[in-house]
This record gives C-alpha cells, sequence and structure tokens, in this order.
C-alpha cells in the first residue's frame, strides 16, 4: 500500500495491514481482567466451560481502590483465594467518620457490629497485587487469560446476538473470536456502553478526583490501625487507606467546581501542589501526614460518576464498572464488580445449560444488582450534606438502625431483608433531620444539583468517561 507522508508529500510505504483471521469458537469471551471479569471468568470455566479472557494492560499495574468490604471476603473464599488476599493485606476491622472540623472526635464503624456478619473484617490491598493475584487464579482454573489484547470491534448476527468479536496483540496481531457468550467487564471503558451509545453521565451525582500514595503517614493506634479513615470537608470528602509496607493511600473526592481551581506551571506540579494544599486546608488530615513522603505520582481522574441504560441484551452482559460508577465513598467498586460478575457466571451457565431462561434470568441479575446500587446511592448522594453529617455523627442504634447502617457499609445490601427494612427506617429518620435543618439542607441539595451540570477533564487512569 502506498500513502503521502504528509510531512514530505512523498509517497512511504506501508506494509498492509493482516488480514482478519477466522474467529475462534468459544464458549464465553470476557473482556477485562480486573476483579469482576476475573470472578466470572474463573467461576464459569470450574464449571467445565471454554473460556478465554482479554486484559488489555499488563498485571501488576496501578489501580485505585484499594478497599475491601467484608462481602467481598465470602466471594474470595469460594474463589480460594482469601488466605492469599490475608498474606497481601491490611487487617480492616472498621471504618473512620471523623466530626468535621474536628479530628479528635472520631466515629468509629467495626463491621463485627453489623447485622448477622458473616465476616466482621475485611482487607486493605495493594490493588496491583490483588488484581494479578486473581488473574493468576483464573488461569489456574482453566481460564485462557490472556494480557495486552485490546478488544476493538464486536459484530452481531442475524439473531442479536455477538457473533465475532476482534481484538489485536500488542505486537499487532489480529485476533478474533465467536463466542456463545460475551461477557463485558472492561470498566469504566464500558466497551459493550460506549460501542452501542448505552453510557450516560449520571444525573444526580458527579464528582472528580486527586490522589496518591505515601509513606509515613501516620495510623490509627491500637486495634483501628488498618481502617479506612473517611472524612468530610468543605469540598467533599477524603481517603486515608492503610496499606502494607508502611504505605497510604491519600486522595480528595471533591466536587468539580473545586478541583478545576487547580494552577500551576506544570499538569503534574499543579496536581501536586493542589492535593498538599487540600490536605493541609484540613488540620486533622494534615496532622497525619506530618513527615510523609509522596511515593508515586499523582492522579487526577474527571467526572466519573455514570450508568448504562442497559445491563444485558441477548449474548451479553456488562458487569461491575463497564454497567455503572458511582462514587467511592462506601468502597463499594471492588465488591459490586465481583459480585456482580459471580451473578453473571451463573447467568451465563444458566443461559448456555438451557437457552430458554436466559431473558429470566438476565432479569432477575438486573433487578437484584439495581437494588444493591439504589442503596448505595442513596446514602452517597447525601453524604456530604448537613444532614447526613449530623446522622453520622450521633448514631444511635434504636430498632438496630446504626446496625444497619454498618452493614450497608459492609455492604449487605441485597439479600438481608432485615437490613432492607430498617434502611427504609433511616431514610425516614433523614427526612425527619431534614425538615429541622431545611435552610442548610436546601443549600446542599442546591450545590449537588449544580455540580451535576459541571465538567471536569483530567482524567490520567481510565479512558472512556462521558
Amino acid at each position: 500500500m502506498i500513502q503521502a507522508d504528509p510531512a514530505t508529500a512523498s509517497p512511504t510505504l506501508h506494509p498492509p495491514a493482516a488480514p482478519a483471521p477466522d474467529p475462534h469458537p468459544v464458549d464465553v469471551l470476557v473482556i477485562g481482567g480486573g476483579p469482576a471479569g476475573t470472578t466470572a471468568a474463573t467461576l464459569l470455566a470450574r464449571q467445565g466451560w471454554q473460556v478465554v479472557l482479554l486484559e488489555k494492560g499488563v498485571h501488576p499495574r496501578f489501580h485505585i481502590g484499594e478497599s475491601l468490604l467484608p462481602m467481598n471476603l465470602p466471594i474470595l473464599e469460594r474463589l480460594g483465594v482469601l488466605d492469599q488476599v490475608k498474606e497481601i493485606g491490611v487487617f480492616k476491622p472498621g471504618a473512620d467518620f471523623p466530626q468535621q472540623d474536628d479530628g479528635n472526635s472520631v466515629n468509629v464503624f467495626r463491621f463485627d457490629r453489623a447485622l448477622n456478619p458473616v465476616f466482621g473484617h475485611a482487607y486493605q490491598v495493594k490493588r496491583e497485587e490483588f488484581d494479578h493475584l486473581l488473574f493468576e487464579n483464573a488461569r489456574a482454573s482453566g481460564v485462557d487469560a490472556r494480557m495486552q489484547v485490546v478488544v476493538e470491534k464486536v459484530e452481531f448476527g442475524a439473531d442479536g446476538r455477538p457473533a465475532a468479536v476482534q481484538a489485536r496483540t500488542a505486537d499487532g496481531e489480529p485476533l478474533a473470536f465467536a463466542p456463545r457468550y460475551l461477557i463485558d467487564a472492561s470498566g469504566r471503558d464500558t466497551f459493550m456502553g460506549a460501542r452501542l451509545k448505552l453510557k450516560k453521565k449520571n444525573a444526580l451525582h458527579q464528582s472528580a478526583a486527586i490522589f496518591s500514595h505515601f509513606r509515613g503517614v501516620t495510623r490509627r493506634e491500637g486495634p483501628d490501625a488498618g481502617n479506612i479513615t473517611v472524612e468530610r470537608f468543605a469540598h467533599g470528602w477524603m481517603w486515608l487507606i492503610p496499606l502494607r509496607d508502611d504505605v497510604m493511600s491519600v486522595g480528595a473526592v471533591c466536587f468539580p467546581e473545586y478541583l478545576k481551581q487547580r494552577r500551576g506551571d506544570g499538569e503534574a506540579r499543579s496536581n501536586e501542589a493542589f492535593l498538599m494544599q487540600t490536605l493541609q486546608a484540613t488540620p486533622s488530615v494534615w496532622s497525619r501526614m506530618q513527615g510523609a513522603e509522596r511515593i508515586a505520582p499523582v492522579h487526577v481522574t474527571g467526572n466519573y460518576s455514570y450508568t448504562c441504560s442497559k445491563m444485558t441484551g441477548p449474548g451479553w452482559i456488562m458487569v461491575g464498572d463497564a454497567y455503572a460508577f458511582i462514587d467511592p465513598v462506601f468502597s463499594s467498586g471492588v465488591y459490586l464488580g465481583m459480585n456482580s460478575g459471580e451473578n453473571a457466571a451463573a447467568v451465563v451457565d444458566g443461559a448456555l445449560r438451557d437457552p430458554a431462561s436466559e431473558a429470566r434470568l438476565q432479569q432477575a441479575m438486573e433487578r437484584r444488582l439495581k437494588r444493591g446500587l439504589k442503596h448505595f446511592s442513596w446514602f452517597i448522594y447525601r453524604f456530604t450534606t448537613p444532614v447526613m453529617q449530623r446522622l453520622f455523627a450521633n448514631p444511635r442504634n434504636d430498632f438496630q438502625v446504626e446496625q444497619a447502617v454498618i452493614s450497608m457499609l459492609a455492604g449487605d445490601v441485597f439479600d438481608n431483608r432485615a437490613v432492607l427494612r430498617r434502611l427504609r427506617l433511616f431514610r425516614m429518620i433523614y427526612a425527619f433531620n431534614a425538615l429541622q435543618l431545611a435552610p442548610r439542607a436546601f443549600r446542599g441539595w442546591l450545590r449537588r444539583k449544580r455540580q451535576v451540570r459541571e465538567s471536569f477533564g483530567g482524567d490520567t487512569l481510565q479512558e472512556g468517561n462521558p
């Protein structure tokens, strides 16, 4: 093939692109090798299906979302990796919620106080280690798991089902698969969501984040040393997540209008200065940063709250962040991904064995996952409001409502009816307090509405944001 080089206007030879190979038949193709994809792939391979998993990156690789929930642990146990996660993790007995403007007053919500806890703890993990562990476990379970393979295109047959999926290796080698079922676990790339134009900016919530890793950050004393700290400030909330080797993940989830105030001589310098300025403005956090050393780049991620208008279709299903991503304030991301991956494995297994059951199985999964997302979202959308600040600062266990909130923080929002009933009661308590704080509550509502209209660029980790 001869093309004109625009720089020299002279002919330049380019080798012809390799023709796409004939699609290779496979039972299940999984796009994405994170927690959601590896969970689904591992469980399906153990059911005897031929599973191919394609990951565009290379494990181990940096990823945010280092705080697991207790409800992760039963899934890890079923995957057979719980002991390995224990070895690489920091024991997490609960979550600290300091009262705003009073860092010496901290309310600790310990997971062993949840309603009927299966596990009374969780772990904090370095995601590069955690994700790599899950990926290798998938391989050991019989999954044909490949790295550095980018999925480029999906073609649908006359029946509306995925007929061929085209991909390419890092060396440029074209690949093609003909899956009986396709699982999109591509994270915020949302492969199916982007190509079918399903991905929509969240109409109720918007935020952005800036974060890094530090060494030498002061930890809580005693048994609370492994807790995640979630601290509100005037423009959002901050996290401090203790990891192994004296590493602390520190970041701030901010209203977009605040993060757009960054200024500096260059983007990297601006990000670092802005993060440190933000931390310094909160005395209780800054006091823990004395003598700390930054050991990783400062990352900024733009508007990232979104959902897709569909989760499933004939022959395909979306799991984890590929379907939706909400604010990470309650560390729900990895759990929701693995939970949906486990659910998807059951749906795909059932649909492959009995095609007539596909629609019913997909609908049941959608209802269940949307119910869990709804309960997390309700709290998340209101977390920075004056009303929620009052309730978290003065927890009461009347009718076991506080225990139900702890169960929600532990991830128990799908099937535990005792928890769900008490969370509905909590909503009534919230409404009553909102009436008492009506002027402040209304101003907070207006501010949240304004943030949804804000746009913010500078996503340094994942592409595909709305």
